[in-house]
């Protein structure tokens, strides 16, 4: 059985942050909160370690994992070719949910960057993750803590559903504040570009930087975790209706009971009333929608629908990364 340790987020206990790093320095599994989601951490320089991150999720070899870091030393420890727009975009937006993908330093284990030249890279904002990281004294290659395609993990309880037996600790530091996986920016060419969108926005970039560009290619794409295989999806299948499409979501809802219990996720209130209809609604922002929406899946899912319908959100602003991971749990 895995165990799940308790901490203060705003005071993690000392004992605890260090035996986690104990384990992280023997080659062990620990799952972590920072300001996205849960991250299962492994010492990314080992490859024996990072191995196991892979056997535990059960996630495809070829799906490169981003390494965390504690401050801007580190980043000098994994990578290579850091240029000048890097560097105004971690000071601008680090720590925070922003991964680079830069040069892979060869020091660091080919397999967390899935064999490729390059490395994904961040600087969590959770005081939990920093204080692991700054006692473990490595970087730490720290995917989305739960099973392959599955939502990703908010709570710790969310992990230990998904992976109790299969790693060593899990620091419970109570729900993540955003929901949502970081933003991942190649920074290897000129301009810059988004392979998965997220929290940091193109346009708060390119105030930044400059022209950043957000049509990656296929091959580019391999970069980035989160890109190209089955991700963020529950259970039962999701259907993603567009916003503002009230009757089609009562329709789609009610022709669906005709054959199981049918689960719902979005802003509009819909006059619905059978026992199998199972909807939870949010605000219709794309912050809310980010901080819930994998929590949502999951606990709608408990309910073994057939379905599972969700009400899309503009492309707007941070919109952008919410309906990038509907899109994917729904294909």
């Amino acid at each position: 059985m895995t165990q799940v340790l308790e901490l203060d987020p705003a005071h993690p206990q000392q004992d605890v942050i260090q035996r986690a790093a104990s384990t992280i320095r023997e080659g062990g599994l620990v799952a972590f909160p920072t300001e996205t989601v849960y991250g299962l951490g492994a010492d990314a320089m080992s490859d024996t370690a990072v191995q196991k991150i892979f056997e535990a999720k059960g996630r495809p070899s070829d799906n490169p994992c981003i390494v965390h870091i504690a401050n801007r030393r580190m980043l000098d420890k994994v990578s290579t070719g850091i240029n000048q727009k890097t560097e105004l975009l971690i000071k601008e937006f680090w720590p925070g949910p922003l991964t680079v993908v830069l040069l892979r330093n060869s020091a660091v284990t080919a397999s967390v960057s899935a064999g490729l030249s390059t490395i994904a890279v961040r600087m969590p904002n959770n005081k939990i993750a920093l204080e692991l990281i700054s006692a473990a004294g490595l970087p730490i290659a720290a995917p989305s803590a739960n099973a392959s395609g599955k939502p990703s993990p908010t709570t710790a309880a969310h992990v230990l559903e998904d992976l109790n037996g299969r790693v060593d600790l899990i620091l419970d530091g109570g729900e993540t504040k955003i929901g949502i996986e970081s933003t991942v920016v190649d920074m290897t060419t000129d301009p810059p570009v988004i392979l998965r969108p997220g929290w940091i926005t193109q346009e708060s970039m390119k105030s930044v930087i400059g022209d950043v560009e957000n049509l990656a290619s296929e091959d580019s794409l391999r970069r980035s975790p989160g890109t190209r295989h089955r991700h963020y999806s529950p259970r039962a299948r999701v259907i993603l209706i567009g916003p503002e499409q009230d009757q089609m979501l009562k329709q789609v809802c009610v022709e669906h009971l005709n054959n199981g219990a049918v689960g719902f996720i979005g802003h509009s209130r819909l006059s619905i009333k059978n026992d199998n209809f199972y909807p939870i609604y949010l605000d219709a922002n794309a912050e809310q929608y980010a901080h819930s929406i994998y929590r949502a899946l999951r606990e709608v899912d408990a309910k073994n629908p057939e379905v599972i319908v969700v009400e899309g959100i503009s492309d707007d602003g941070v919109g952008v990364g919410v309906m990038d991971r509907l899109r994917r749990a729904a294909s």
